[in-house]
């Protein structure tokens, strides 16, 4: 293009310290660095010392149009890969010639193989610019390659030079601004500041009353010593700062979702899945009563959880003794005694020669869970409830009293007032049990509850069987938290199993749902009076119907009318018929 004479080499300005990253580090992570040093351009370096690929934050952004996970993408995933090259003993306008020719911005410097420096469009400008100006060669045609902002002024501070970038970035033209001072068009200007300081000057600025950030670098211009000028570059990091902005308020967001699962493991009720009005209220109760000595009594539906909930409140207690669970139901008479108070050598044949301890006993200083408490017998009972008062038990063929301190949680599905009155159990009993009773919600009273344990269902059962995680769809999750699950979690749970495992496609849908669930979902809950004119009655329940069916599929009419059971024929007369409107997907 053109020549001029003692133009410096590569090496001469070439910048030596750049940042150089391995392939395998993350978008996100580079986007932070790059903002901390200043820098536009990260070097791949390879296992053997060798430049393998260039990123600069032009790759970030195009990676950002196309990936909105970009940040988590590996560098080699954006990297330039194809890279131009030059030798330290190049001329400053050669390396011009050859950014300008390959379209690229960075320029990396090579011996024997290995990066030993960059040049960058801001040593083309800062080195290049001065000595173009000084031989007065017309620059516009490479200006009008760099997609940056550049502006130049004299040492009057007389701006000589205005790209089109600026132009656009400040809504001033070239015509207008060149050869006037750039004062009288924008006020403080960090260019005007190195004029008067003639140091260099760099940061991140926003352009007063825009939304619009940029790296702005001023550097002062000598020639052979003598200050001549100032040249400062602008490149628009708007997007960058903005996702640098959403980056810091994920990471804050994320420390603290970090610092809640730390006060949930730490609570030990982070298995006690759900946010329900009705479970946090009985979790907010058992931590009041945790730490005290009080019994608790769990009430609930099978299926609800009364042992994870237990053992919470055992883990939140940090009693120093084991959790022992003692299912009553399942303890022959003949044995209680023996399971609770345990018994010495030789007291009866079969009994073990070392004797044995009981639950009591295994328990000390920690909590005994009594589940189906209900199912215990009248006889036990009366034992269990003189323990209870005397805290203390004697081994079965022993003498010798053993002090007890086991912290008691009791649970039940069934109405304990009314076996009281029908004398199957102790009502002294009851009340020595029940100091603090716990009412756990049954599934279909936390229905906002059901997508959370779906999810989390989903995720283990695939872990377990190798599978990759399924999605589901909206519908199918509406017609499950309209089943009224009257075995609760354990029956969700069991039936999750099932859609996961029978499951065709990557999504669970509507067609995987079991049949039952499906005709309980038919169920029209009508909510008003109806006329007793048939006719029109018959009309309103269809029509509520037909609406209900569309609102649970989004819209889809094949699966909406196979959750009605008429053919889709039939779906479509009577949405016309009665005028009902589609809704929208």
């Amino acid at each position: 293009m053109f020549s001029i004479p003692n133009i410096k080499k590569a090496k001469e300005v070439m910048n030596n310290k750049f940042i150089i990253l391995k392939k395998d580090n993350k978008v996100g992570t580079t986007i932070d660095l790059l903002m901390k040093s200043n820098e536009r351009e990260v070097i791949i370096e390879g296992d053997d010392g060798k430049i393998e690929g260039i990123v600069s934050l032009t790759d970030i952004s195009h990676a950002s149009k196309n990936n909105k996970n970009y940040k988590e993408m590996m560098l080699c995933e954006v990297m330039a890969k194809d890279i131009i090259y030059a030798n330290k003993e190049v001329r400053l306008d050669e390396c011009r010639d050859i950014m300008i020719k390959n379209n690229i911005g960075i320029l990396p410097v090579l011996e024997n193989g290995k990066i030993i420096g960059v040049i960058n469009q801001k040593h083309i400008r800062d080195f290049l610019y001065m000595e173009v100006e000084n031989y007065g060669v017309k620059i516009e045609c490479i200006i009008g390659q760099i997609k940056e902002g550049i502006c130049a002024l004299n040492k009057d501070g007389t701006v000589v030079l205005w790209n089109k970038f600026m132009e656009e970035r400040y809504d001033i033209s070239a015509e207008k601004i060149l050869g006037d001072k750039i004062d009288n068009h924008l006020k403080d200007t960090i260019s005007y500041g190195v004029l008067a300081t003639k140091q260099r000057e760099s940061g991140v600025y926003q352009v007063k009353g825009k939304e619009v950030y940029a790296v702005v670098d001023a550097n002062p211009m000598f020639i052979n010593s003598e200050f001549v000028g100032v040249v400062c570059t602008e490149v628009d990091v708007t997007e960058v700062k903005k996702l640098s902005q959403k980056l810091r308020n994920t990471e804050s967001k994320l420390r603290y979702l970090e610092d809640e699962v730390k006060n949930l493991s730490n609570t030990t009720f982070k298995n006690i899945i759900g946010k329900s009005y009705k479970l946090e209220k009985a979790k907010e109760k058992v931590k009041k009563v945790a730490n005290t000595t009080s019994s608790i009594f769990i009430f609930g539906e099978s299926g609800t959880g009364k042992e994870g909930f237990a053992r919470a409140i055992h883990d939140y207690s940090n009693r120093q003794g084991k959790f022992i669970p003692v299912n009553c139901s399942a303890i022959p008479s003949e044995l209680f005694e023996s399971e609770f108070f345990g018994y010495e050598s030789g007291s009866f044949t079969g009994a073990n020669k070392n004797g044995k301890k009981g639950i009591f006993e295994l328990s000390e200083k920690g909590t005994i869970f009594l589940d189906e408490i209900a199912d215990l017998p009248l006889s036990m009972q009366a034992k269990l409830l003189r323990v209870l008062e005397e805290k203390e038990i004697r081994r079965i063929g022993g003498e010798k009293i053993i002090n007890v301190n086991s912290r008691i949680i009791s649970a039940t599905n069934k109405n304990l007032l009314e076996l009281i009155k029908q004398d199957k159990f102790r009502e002294d009993l009851y009340y020595r049990l029940n100091v603090v009773q716990i009412d756990l919600p049954p599934l279909r009273e936390r229905k906002e509850d059901i997508p959370i344990l779906v999810h989390k269902f989903i995720q283990e059962i695939c872990k377990q069987n190798g599978k990759e995680t399924l999605d589901i769809s909206k519908e199918t999750m509406k017609v499950l938290q309209m089943y009224s699950w009257k075995g609760n979690i354990r029956e969700l749970k069991n039936t999750m199993e099932n859609l996961v495992i029978l499951s065709r496609g990557d999504t669970i849908e509507i067609d995987d749902i079991p049949e039952y669930i499906l005709e309980s979902s038919k169920k029209i809950d009508l909510g008003e009076d109806y006329t007793m004119d048939l006719n029109k009655a018959i009309v309103k329940v269809e029509v509520n119907a037909i609406k209900k069916a569309l609102s649970i599929t989004n819209g889809n009419k094949a699966k909406a009318s196979k959750i009605l059971n008429i053919p889709r024929t039939t779906l479509y007369y009577k949405m016309e018929q009665y005028k009902i409107q589609n809704v929208e997907k």
